[in-house]
């Protein structure tokens, strides 16, 4: 009886291992041939690094491509509506070790892909089907009446006496669409690399998360590895289709996570996880030089600030290493210095401060005029065709990927840049860029849309450049002495 029982253990372990297998097979797809133990990645980069990702992450990145244009998804799920207008997305696959040492990929897509949640071959969405079925339908529908009763109202057809005023529906459909949204974020179970689980919405709050947070390929791959006792070892997030309305994402390209979304739910699902340390806590490693005085006096500062040194400290940390700080340590008595254009720190160059309240002003109106203006220059990653012109693109912040700007006809603000080839190579172009207006990222933005100039400033880890730094600098700039009256003009030679 004890081998009888033995053999039936074995057997039932047996059966067991092979149905392991199998399932695993639903979910992994193996690489052929198999890579070289010195082809593993060592420890998983982190998902908000910029630059290419692993060799083994482009591979099985290329294989899903490949699929998508020509295979059998292409085929079965329709995906030509990709190709629309606006009708690109992420995607995204993690490359994996299996438990018997093999090693493969998971694939998976952001939101919805052709209509559906769940698509075999992909990794599923991270809510809880049932507890979203229990609310989500009766809410949706609740919205629903809000905006016919909304249409209503504005058509002048509304029954109801006194009628409610048409602000106070749209303020009900947004406090009870947040509402249904908080409330779906808490069926979104978050796991990690240690085994803990937390709900989406305890990793917000107490805000509700932002729209979408949960859904990126990123998150969904980690779960489905870890559901499946897969060892995460690299990973790449690529766009496909047509770029979206905004113009900033374009097929085939790789792009680190986002921030907004992914900013607080990727760290926790990396716990218990070798993994590069993350771009959004390192500070730039050494001590920044401090800014050249190129012209002072007791009305007006021009410096050259170094590539690296923030302008301006947040208004969360006041004393933060930047521009400002280290300007009030030279005259702690002064009411300025207040800066007219704050640089980004990634930007080196001139840059033109007040040492009082009026002269900022004055300085100020002089740019709103155009009688002062600053003249930038930058390498482009890549040719740009024609020699000068002007782009005009509407900018606004893009919240769901902050602190990414993005183009939009209708809710951006005017941004105006006037530009000039100075240079070529096979590589490159250098450009010479002035900014008739002053929005955030609007020579990065202009430079990299299709709309603008097409090629990203190399080193523009957001836009989609590579380098070792963002190659952008201010080098002249040109106003009147609010004091004297007497025309000033300061170059400053980039270093690149």
């Amino acid at each position: 009886m004890g081998r009888v029982g033995r053999h039936t253990r074995r057997h039932r372990s047996s059966l067991k291992s092979e149905a392991g297998e199998a399932s695993l097979r639903d979910v992994v797809t193996y690489f052929d041939p198999q890579p070289a133990p010195a082809e593993l990645p060592v420890r998983l980069s982190s998902p908000f690094a910029h630059g290419p990702p692993h060799p083994l992450a482009c591979r099985a990145a290329e294989e899903l491509r490949l699929n998508l244009r020509h295979g059998d998804l292409a085929c079965e799920l329709g995906l030509g509506a990709l190709e629309e207008p606006g009708g690109g997305k992420m995607f995204g696959v993690l490359v994996v070790a299996a438990p018997d040492g093999r090693v493969g990929y998971l694939r998976a897509f952001s939101g919805m892909l052709a209509g559906h949640w769940q698509v075999d071959g992909f990794a599923p969405p991270l809510f809880d089907q049932v507890a979203r079925d229990t609310f989500w339908l009766a809410g949706q529908a609740e919205l629903s009446a809000l905006d016919e009763r909304h249409a209503a109202l504005r058509e002048g057809a509304e029954p109801v006496a006194p009628r409610a005023s048409l602000a106070e529906i749209e303020h009900l459909r947004a406090e009870r669409s947040r509402q249904l949204w908080q409330q779906l974020s808490y069926t979104y179970v978050i796991p990690n690399a240690r085994g803990e689980e937390r709900p989406l919405g305890a990793l917000f709050a107490p805000a509700p998360p932002p729209g979408g947070a949960g859904d990126c390929a990123a998150p969904k791959l980690l779960a489905h590895a870890y559901r499946h006792h897969l060892r995460p070892l690299a990973l790449a997030e690529f766009w496909w289709g047509a770029p979206p309305v905004t113009g900033e994402r374009h097929a085939g390209e790789y792009y680190p996570a986002c921030r907004s979304k992914c900013g607080r739910v990727l760290p926790y699902m990396l716990e218990g996880l070798p993994v590069d340390a993350s771009p959004l806590l390192v500070e730039a490693a050494g001590a920044v030089e401090d800014p050249r005085v190129v012209y002072e006096d007791e009305w007006v500062l021009v410096i050259d600030k170094p590539h690296g040194l923030l302008s301006a400290p947040g208004r969360h940390s006041p004393g933060r290493d930047s521009v400002l700080v280290r300007l009030r340590k030279r005259a702690p008595e002064a009411s300025g210095p207040l800066l007219v254009h704050p640089l980004e720190s990634e930007t080196s160059g001139l840059q033109l401060a007040a040492r009082d309240p009026e002269t900022h002003a004055a300085l100020q109106r002089q740019f709103a005029r155009r009688e002062a203006h600053e003249r930038y220059v930058a390498r482009l990653d890549g040719h740009v065709p024609g020699t000068q012109g002007v782009i005009e693109l509407p900018l606004r912040i893009d919240p769901e990927d902050r602190p990414r700007h993005i183009v939009d006809p209708i809710h951006g603000k005017r941004a105006i840049t006037e530009w000039r080839v100075t240079q070529r190579t096979d590589a490159w172009t250098r450009v010479s860029l002035v900014p008739r207006t002053h929005r955030t990222h609007q020579l990065r933005v202009h430079a990299a849309h299709p709309l603008g100039l097409g090629v990203p400033i190399v080193g523009d880890h957001l836009y989609g450049g590579d380098g070792t730094r963002l190659m952008l600098h201010a080098e002249a700039v040109t106003f009147i002495h609010p004091r004297t009256g007497e025309r000033l003009d300061f170059e400053c030679r980039a270093p690149f």
